[in-house]
């Protein structure tokens, strides 16, 4: 529809009345330039902040460290039993690719908060959509950054080599990328429905989840009414996929598709809900009071 503007000039003391064009019905989709335009803000972060490369640097080469020589001193200590550095460091790479999975989406949205760019943001024709694409994107790059960095570390200093999982590590590597979007998406809806409050959430939710997630064990080690918990989360059927993998050279598909089937749903429903959320919040005019 057409609509009209009318401008005074104070000078002259006439007005001029201006016929808007109708907005281009490309308008109601998503919009690449918009999405990389995101994307590169949030990069350039890096060029200079020594905490955003500890990051992705430091931190996992530290958590690697630590369980590494508490494996090595595992298969000393009990030396028949076969394979524990193999479970043990491969679920920790793995681990943390959900961990970062998660924090690519949750920290991005905080960095707009103390950035005061919310409202900026949004107040442009940038879409929730086409922010959440763009938050995956970056928690891409973040693990791909993070991945390779514990891979070389865990080669080098270990001699183990996360490879001989085989292609099945492909697989396992998405569904736990989908699964930290999953988490990502939930703990950035809890931030913007109830502000700086919630923001610890953004470290602390992903550990919620990891002892139904059964990283470093199987999941008959937990009790009978927690196993019911851990069936329905799909993190858990990517860690007890790869110990199979590892202890019989095959790849469960049974695993896989329970995982794939349950991150689906899950991101699904999340994405529902970050847009009821950020409906009710714009309505509402929170947005603008997130982070004070």
């Amino acid at each position: 529809m057409r609509g009209t503007r009318c401008w005074t000039n104070p000078w002259e003391g006439h007005s001029v009345t201006l016929e808007l064009a109708p907005r281009p019905h490309t308008l109601r989709y998503m919009k690449l330039h918009r999405i990389n335009a995101l994307i590169a803000r949030h990069l350039y972060l890096y060029k200079r902040s020594l905490p955003r490369l500890m990051e992705i640097f430091y931190w996992p080469f530290l958590d690697l460290v630590v369980w590494g020589f508490i494996t090595v001193y595992l298969m000393k200590f009990q030396g028949q039993i076969s394979g524990v550095v193999t479970f043990f460091l491969g679920a920790l790479i793995l681990w943390d690719v959900l961990f970062r999975a998660q924090q690519g989406i949750t920290i991005s949205f905080l960095e707009e908060i103390w950035a005061r760019n919310l409202l900026n943001l949004f107040a442009s024709p940038l879409k929730p959509s086409e922010f959440l694409v763009a938050t995956m994107a970056l928690s891409v790059f973040k693990v791909t950054a993070v991945s390779i960095v514990m891979v070389v570390a865990a080669l080098i200093f270990y001699d183990y080599n996360i490879f001989k999982i085989g292609l099945s590590l492909i697989p396992f590597v998405f569904n736990l990328l989908v699964a930290g979007w999953t988490i990502g998406v939930l703990t950035t809806s809890l931030i913007m429905r109830f502000g700086q409050e919630a923001e610890v959430l953004a470290w602390g939710m992903v550990f919620l989840f990891q002892p139904v997630s059964c990283v470093f064990y199987p999941i008959d080690v937990l009790p009978r009414w927690l196993q019911a918990v851990a069936w329905a989360n799909p993190a858990a059927h990517v860690f007890e996929g790869m110990r199979a993998v590892i202890v019989t050279g095959a790849v469960p598909p049974d695993h896989l598709a329970w995982a794939a089937g349950l991150n689906l749903l899950y991101l699904a429903l999340m994405v529902g809900w970050f847009h009821h959320t950020f409906n009710v919040c714009k309505e509402r005019g929170s947005l603008v009071r997130i982070g004070e």
